[in-house]
């Protein structure tokens, strides 16, 4: 997005790569998968994460030592989601709006959940995916609506 790559060679493989980061509604900060780098990392003297296996899909517990490390090795954000559609509708234009649809569409039940008519700011990367973080976060429901806008306009061309 954004116009920074205009590769679309590029484009597509970073598209690919991000697939199995897509949740219904969001997209997670690390893949649910087994590393190959062994570096450990540590917070006050403690192992902070797992080197081989970093990803922490379920957002609970102490803030220092579950909660923090679940943020950015798991947990599924609600407005970078709407990006990778726009990247999508970038990329393949109008022969993708099928799909674009069907993905940003995955977050209505968001509406419905927890805080009636907003999206969450971020959800469990397992399943059920659950709403955490603040219940009525205004900018995943205000990049829902700037790519819901977006594909309208490519639907009309």
């Amino acid at each position: 997005t954004l116009g920074v790559i205009d590769d679309k060679k590029l484009i597509e493989q970073i598209l690919i790569s991000c697939e199995k980061l897509l949740v219904p509604g969001a997209i997670r900060s690390l893949a649910d998968q087994n590393l190959t780098y062994s570096e450990k990392i540590y917070h006050d003297k403690n192992l902070f994460s797992s080197a081989e296996r970093p990803y922490k899909g379920i957002y609970t517990g102490d803030e220092d030592t579950q909660r923090k490390p679940a943020y950015h090795n798991g947990t599924a954000w609600t407005w970078p989601f709407p990006s990778y559609i726009e990247a999508l509708l970038i990329c393949y234009g109008k022969e993708a709006s099928s799909k674009a649809m069907a993905l940003l569409n995955s977050s209505i039940g968001l509406f419905e959940n927890k805080c009636l008519g907003h999206i969450p700011e971020i959800l469990d990367g397992d399943l059920p995916h659950s709403s955490k973080g603040c219940h009525a976060q205004s900018w995943g429901s205000s990049e829902f609506f700037r790519i819901l806008k977006f594909l309208e306009k490519i639907n009309l061309k």
